[in-house]
């Protein structure tokens, strides 16, 4: 079936995001968009597009089935591909994480995408054969590319891989097929949408390198990554074969992810160290910490 001919919705299209980029890479493919977002006044750029755009808060119920309905009506009650983009980071060592907010994390990262994507199952499977259902995980759900300091985030990404492989094997035999987006650096506001700021606490064992430790934690090395319309086109390219790969790796660092998933664990750290800037923090403690032994002797 031609790109042209087909539907797909994606959760988490705000302005500026991973999802605007992917919205507006689909609809230049050829394929009808539906856009969606909790708040429809931060999709302008999705609708000066012409892409079609509904309302969806991914931890509602009501909002949920709302969206369902919507597109039953829009399309006659079939769905060719879903993409789970929506999502948001939290950063703090988990020394001084706040369990309560990381599991609001899970809520949004991990639990929502199984209940959305469940909620549009019938109209995916009457998209089927063919249908895809689709995860932006991360490179922080593999071990090589986990973030220092983003520990729930990154758990967030690992356990959301994890079902993008149960929903590939559980669903395969309807015809659907499982995509599962292993995301690198990509430059996007995606800082802007953290639970909390990025700022340790006062009592923190890391505020003896508080300045490099919060650096990191901002990820602005990190965060100057790929172009977001050209990762958009790569990817949708990707979506677009009548076999997408299961996993699809792009991004900045994307094929350093995927050649450290061949080595031991451990092979790369002297890399994401200068990558992500732990290596500072780790001079600095060890520095610090030398010291406090002279005096002490």
């Amino acid at each position: 079936m031609a790109p042209k001919n087909r539907s797909v919705l994606i959760t988490g299209c705000s302005d500026g995001g991973l999802g605007s980029a992917l919205a507006l890479a689909f609809h230049k493919a050829g394929w009808r968009v539906f856009a969606s977002a909790r708040n429809l006044s931060k999709l302008k750029v999705a609708e000066a597009a012409g892409i079609e755009t509904v309302q969806l808060d991914t931890l509602s119920d009501e909002s949920i089935s709302a969206c369902v309905s919507r597109i039953a009506e829009l399309t006659g009650g079939s769905l060719d591909c879903f993409v789970n983009n929506a999502g948001a980071g939290y950063t703090m060592p988990l020394a001084d994480l706040d369990i309560n907010k990381a599991k609001e994390l899970f809520d949004l990262n991990l639990w929502s995408v199984i209940t959305v994507t469940r909620a549009f199952l019938p109209l995916i499977m009457k998209a089927a054969p063919g249908a895809l259902i689709v995860i932006n995980s991360s490179g922080s759900s593999l071990p090589a590319g986990m973030l220092p300091f983003a520990g729930a985030y990154n758990a967030s990404k690992a356990a959301v891989a994890a079902i993008a492989e149960n929903f590939r094997v559980e669903l395969e035999p309807f015809g659907i097929r499982t995509v599962n987006i292993i995301t690198g650096a990509v430059q996007s506001n995606f800082g802007n949408n953290r639970l909390v700021k990025p700022q340790l606490p006062p009592n923190s064992i890391y505020n003896i390198a508080k300045e490099e430790t919060e650096y990191v934690m901002a990820n602005e090395d990190v965060a100057a990554g790929m172009d977001p319309i050209l990762w958009a086109e790569k990817v949708v390219s990707d979506l677009s074969k009548k076999k997408p790969p299961y996993w699809v790796w792009r991004g900045k660092f994307s094929f350093m992810l995927w050649l450290s998933s061949f080595l031991p664990i451990g092979a790369t750290d002297s890399i994401s160290k200068n990558i992500t800037g732990m290596g500072k923090i780790d001079k600095k403690i060890m520095e610090a910490t030398k010291g406090d032994k002279v005096k002490s002797t």
